[in-house]
């Protein structure tokens, strides 16, 4: 039988929401620093907050936490849409602003209103403000009075915390043997372990099969471009 594609498609679109409570976030070292920042809202050591880290590192997860747990309005920091009003009354949330941009100016309004009226602003991004090019001096100014938070790289029992969690978000129990198969293969990256959860999941369920680790190999071979030569076994994950 002809191997099959990894862009086979699913007859329908499925959607699995994520779990994104302060119970479901998982903690370790590499986390650590950011959830700490989180938790000790509003006790913070400075009222502007940067957590920096890469695609699927938990920046959104963190982000959601504080904005339920501090009653945050979301913002984007556009000329004349009245960001810096919003902030004078209410925490605010600017998410991922080295890649969805931002008015320099109103940012730097927005940051003066936080700092004279006592609420705060978290911002995500996945690189420093240091690295983002900006011309304005005086906002550069309050960037580097900003306390920043960088989420690092996660370590393996991370890893394969998060890829259950994944498979959870599913309805999939997977084996450990499973799990330890891709966290030993894989870009040790959270945006590359959603990306083979849910390509693994597509693929099993357009086949009609149940995860196994000929399956993984065959998604990690797409995703991250591996080649393996290990032999399939029995492990198998069912929808429970």
């Amino acid at each position: 039988m002809a191997s099959r594609k990894i862009s086979e498609q699913l007859p329908l679109a499925f959607t699995h929401a994520a779990s994104t409570g302060r119970d479901d976030l998982l903690v370790s070292g590499a986390l650590e620093a950011a959830a700490t920042i989180v938790d000790r809202w509003p006790d913070w050591p400075s009222p502007v907050v940067v957590l920096i880290g890469p695609p699927g590192s938990g920046k959104s997860h963190l982000a959601a936490i504080w904005q339920e747990t501090s009653g945050a309005v979301t913002i984007e920091a556009r000329e004349g849409d009245g960001a810096s009003l919003t902030a004078a009354s209410v925490p605010v949330l600017l998410e991922d602003a080295d890649t969805a941009g931002f008015d320099e100016r109103e940012l730097f309004h927005v940051i003066n209103s936080v700092r004279q009226h006592g609420t705060a602003l978290l911002v995500t991004a996945r690189t420093p403000p240091s690295a983002w090019g900006v011309a304005l001096a005086d906002l550069a100014s309050r960037f580097k009075a900003a306390t920043l938070v960088e989420i690092g790289a996660p370590d393996e029992a991370l890893l394969s915390q998060v890829i259950v969690k994944l498979f959870a978000d599913r309805q999939l129990a997977v084996d450990d043997r499973l799990v330890a198969y891709l966290v030993a293969r894989m870009e040790r990256s959270l945006d590359t372990a959603r990306r083979v959860v849910e390509a693994m999941d597509r693929l099993a369920l357009s086949r009609g099969v149940k995860l196994s680790r000929a399956l993984a190999r065959e998604v990690l071979d797409a995703v991250d471009g591996r080649r393996s030569d290990d032999e399939d076994d029995d492990d198998t994950a069912e929808r429970a």
